[in-house]
């Protein structure tokens, strides 16, 4: 249908320009071949836009192979051990008073590490404030005016850091202990009466008198008590907070 109609407006077209001769002539010709052109009369027009044409699919990404896992790092070397070498000093405060009149060989008391003690590459060994166990290995009162120190040995044992107990090598040095006089006891007033005697029973020795007994006896008092005087025991004391060395006699670790 719509070639015959397409036919028809080509044919008034051709009239109208060439007239009845080439009319006649076109409608012959455009005859003939629409009789060589089969004609779909069933066929209906489609005024809709030709169909988009579909985009092949894309070709598949490959995937990306996944990433083998790096490798851990080694884990770093543990630190060397901290160390004080064998003579170095520790300097300490003594927390209570040492005394002969009371404390006896195996008593301990403690000292407070006064500084800080580093080991060669700087590091902290022994913080202050750390303390050290110190035992009486021996301790005797001063008995004689010669004696001006009487017997005192200091043993340090451990040191305490940070709650954990090291055990300690060394020795130790009460720097500022002294000598107490004790009062006059018994065994002074024995010695002044001893003299006496003596003093007595050589005057009458001499004199073969008893005035010489008492002058005897006079000279024998004064003796004895000079030999009191000389021999008093005197008390050796460490007082609170003064200070103790403590010297180490072997490496110390921690």
């Amino acid at each position: 249908m719509a070639a015959n109609r397409l036919a028809i407006l080509t044919l008034a077209l051709l009239a109208a320009c060439g007239g009845d001769r080439g009319a006649s002539m076109a409608a012959d010709s455009l005859s003939r071949d629409l009789q060589r052109l089969p004609v779909d009369s069933s066929a209906t027009l489609s005024d809709q836009a030709a169909a988009t044409p579909v985009p092949a699919p894309a070709a598949p990404v490959a995937a990306k192979p996944k990433a083998k896992p790096k490798p851990k790092p080694a884990p770093a070397p543990a630190p060397a051990p901290r160390a004080l070498a064998a003579g170095t000093v520790v300097a300490t405060t003594v927390d209570r008073e040492i005394t002969s009149k009371t404390d006896k060989p195996g008593a301990t008391v403690t000292g407070t590490v006064a500084s800080d003690v580093m080991d060669a590459a700087g590091r902290v060994v022994i913080p202050a404030g750390s303390k050290v166990t110190l035992t009486i290995t021996e301790i005797h009162e001063s008995e004689n005016k010669g004696d001006k120190t009487g017997k005192l040995t200091l043993t340090p044992t451990a040191v305490e850091i940070a709650g954990e107990r090291h055990a300690l090598d060394g020795s130790a040095v009460a720097l500022e202990r002294t000598l107490r006089d004790r009062k006059t006891n018994a065994g002074d007033v024995a010695k002044v009466g001893a003299g006496t005697a003596i003093g007595a029973l050589a005057g009458r020795v001499i004199g073969g008198n008893t005035k010489g007994a008492v002058i005897g006896g006079i000279i024998g008092g004064a003796v004895g008590t000079q030999r009191a005087i000389e021999t008093q025991d005197r008390d050796v004391v460490v007082p609170a907070s003064s200070r103790v060395e403590v010297t180490l006699g072997s490496t110390f670790t921690r």
